[in-house]
């Protein structure tokens, strides 16, 4: 079911739609939703395992990694283990259609825009989703705690 939440309150428009990929029995993706809802970002979710991606969807996906399959393929699922295949001799093709086939391949939660990318629940690498003027007053308010 695809649901939209919408919960940022800045005067901003929200140019790129954050979008959240998750499984509902992945801890990790209840902690990225819970911290995207916390720090008031718009976002739309998207639960992969009743509503699996598509083909253009995973090259989506794909185009946004830095090191391609290695970032979205969970080599520790019994899926991937059960299939004995070795990723680095799939052509983008085949692996497309190998994660269509087997949504259980993919890490989760996918949280991504336009231009970014997070595979997994990782407290600090989440934050490159907050606006950035939230961020530029972060950082100034951790510089004066330094230099107090």
């Amino acid at each position: 079911m695809l649901s939209v939440i919408v919960t940022q309150s800045n005067d901003k428009e929200v140019l790129n739609m954050i979008n959240l990929y998750i499984a509902p029995s992945s801890a990790s993706s209840r902690k990225a939703r819970a911290w995207l809802k916390g720090h008031d970002i718009a976002f739309s979710e998207r639960n992969i395992k009743s509503k699996p991606l598509n083909a253009a969807e995973v090259k989506q996906i794909l185009r946004l990694t830095e090191n391609g399959s290695e970032d979205i393929i969970s080599t520790r699922s019994n899926v991937f283990k059960e299939l004995h295949v070795d990723l680095d001799s799939l052509s983008v093709s085949q692996l497309v259609d190998l994660v269509v086939k087997y949504p259980d391949l993919i890490k989760r939660p996918i949280i991504f825009d336009d231009k970014r990318l997070e595979v997994g629940y990782n407290e600090e690498e989440i934050r490159r989703f907050l606006p950035r003027d939230v961020r530029t007053a972060e950082l100034h308010h951790l510089e004066s705690q330094l230099s107090s």
